[in-house]
């Protein structure tokens, strides 16, 4: 028993420090090209600070604005949240699909992602919602998410949204392109 001590001790040391750092999530972004899709640089140059600014006006604007999506992405990701967003625009995608072949593979593939008790990415909705969602899938159409899409925007706009309009991310963000002008 006692060669084991020392490899058990290493484990759990490991595990503290890996603890450790989950547990001390950051919401800065000094270094914006990890949020900002395509070239980072080059996007951050064309970002004013009035778009970046009107971002505050509506959780929607934030939403249609590439830039502003990206960030919002960071920010729940230090939250751990991220899932509600992918979620929101998975059905986004999902109302754009056309095929009716492609229908319900596309609509299970959500359900078991994001709906399904414990599926691997599941939204906080409630009871009601989920089981109208899922008898939704027994014949699944382009409105089949529409509650549980409305209860997660809702959840977003209300909890997460103006946390991000307090956020470093946000703030530096501001920062940054307040800076350029100067």
């Amino acid at each position: 028993l006692t060669p084991l001590l020392p490899h058990i001790d290493r484990r759990n040391r490991g595990m503290r420090t890996r603890l450790g750092c989950l547990s001390h999530k950051s919401d800065s972004y000094n270094d914006f090209t990890a949020i900002l899709p395509d070239k980072p640089n080059r996007a951050l140059k064309r970002l004013s600070t009035e778009e970046a600014t009107r971002w505050a006006d509506s959780f929607d604007v934030l939403l249609s604005h590439k830039y502003g999506l990206a960030a919002f992405r960071a920010f729940l990701k230090t939250e751990f949240s991220e899932e509600n967003l992918e979620f929101w625009l998975a059905c986004e995608d999902f109302k754009k699909t056309r095929s009716a072949a492609k229908l319900a593979s596309k609509a299970q593939r959500i359900f078991e992602e994001f709906i399904d008790v414990q599926a691997p990415r599941e939204v906080n909705i409630d009871f009601q919602t989920r089981e109208l969602t899922r008898r939704n899938m027994q014949e699944p159409s382009l409105s089949c998410f529409d509650q549980a899409q409305g209860k997660v925007h809702s959840l977003m706009e209300k909890d997460s949204y103006p946390r991000f309009l307090r956020s470093k991310i946000y703030t530096d963000l501001l920062s940054q392109t307040q800076r350029r002008l100067s």
